[in-house]
């Protein structure tokens, strides 16, 4: 029973859905938004309930022995649910926060074009064969809709802060987008979708990956003048760890140990941040 809550929970996405939400609020805090509107919290849990059961359920199992695919194709019916009804709360939150239309549909433009591949119709076929596109919208609709939205929406001012955040969730995001893609590359390459995964060499690949790491790293040292000294500790908490499991993570496929530590670790810092600030 405990195992079937856990891989719902797990690959029904709400936790993912959950990940955002905690890194949304460490954005306000970090930035000191004001009052962020507390429907946008509602639109991006919604929104990510939507996109991810809408991707999910275009996703044939036929590549595949992964837990996650074989999960959805027992459970079309609920991830078609979950869809409609994270879609529903979506249009809502989307009505209540109309007034910023424009930066809300570049956020959803962006999460179409990341499951838009896997649309049979020929229209989007053509999107397979972008090289990069798989890994770069993945990563930059989790920073747009965590870490420039809420900034966008309340107007805040500009800042070296808001720059350094934004480069440093951007570079370990991809990091951990590219262990993903190295993974899913035989699935990848059955159904016609390019990544950098399938056009790099492996010392290429090797050498983006670390370079991300490292970028990640810098950025959130280049934080530290504007914040605490364990702030950056704690945004350094899930660098290191992606970067001590990056070994396990390439010899091993298990969904639970992607789905959960890997997605787990965008959202680590903003954990540890919630918990101290809790504690205080």
């Amino acid at each position: 029973m405990l195992r079937d809550l856990f891989n719902f929970i797990i690959f029904s996405s709400l936790f993912v859905a959950c990940c955002a939400i905690l890194m949304i609020w460490q954005t306000n805090e970090l930035l000191h938004v004001g009052n962020i509107n507390e429907p946008y919290y509602f639109f991006v849990f919604c929104s990510t309930i939507c996109s991810y059961n809408f991707h999910w359920y275009l996703t044939p199992a036929d590549y595949s022995t992964s837990e996650r695919i074989m999960w959805g194709a027992r459970h079309k019916t609920l991830q078609l649910v979950l869809c409609a009804l994270g879609g529903l709360g979506a249009v809502y939150g989307f009505w209540l926060l109309r007034e910023h239309w424009l930066p809300l549909s570049g956020a959803a433009f962006l999460t179409f074009l990341y499951s838009a591949p896997k649309l049979p119709q020929r229209a989007f076929v053509w999107l397979r064969k972008i090289a990069v596109g798989k890994t770069l919208f993945l990563t930059a609709v989790w920073i747009y809709v965590t870490t420039l939205l809420p900034v966008f929406i309340e107007k805040q001012p500009y800042s070296t802060t808001m720059v350094f955040l934004t480069l440093h969730r951007f570079f370990l995001v991809y990091a951990i987008c590219i262990l993903f893609d190295y993974r899913d590359l035989e699935s990848d390459k059955k159904e016609g979708i390019r990544s950098l995964i399938t056009i790099l060499s492996a010392p290429n690949l090797r050498k983006l990956y670390i370079t991300s790491l490292v970028l990640a790293t810098l950025f959130a040292f280049a934080l530290y003048p504007a914040d605490s000294l364990l702030l950056t500790v704690i945004l350094l908490a899930p660098v290191a760890i992606t970067a001590l499991l990056t070994r396990y993570a390439i010899s091993n496929r298990s969904d639970h140990f992607y789905y959960f530590v890997l997605d787990g670790m965008v959202m680590l810092s903003s954990l540890l941040h919630f918990i101290i600030a809790a504690l205080s």
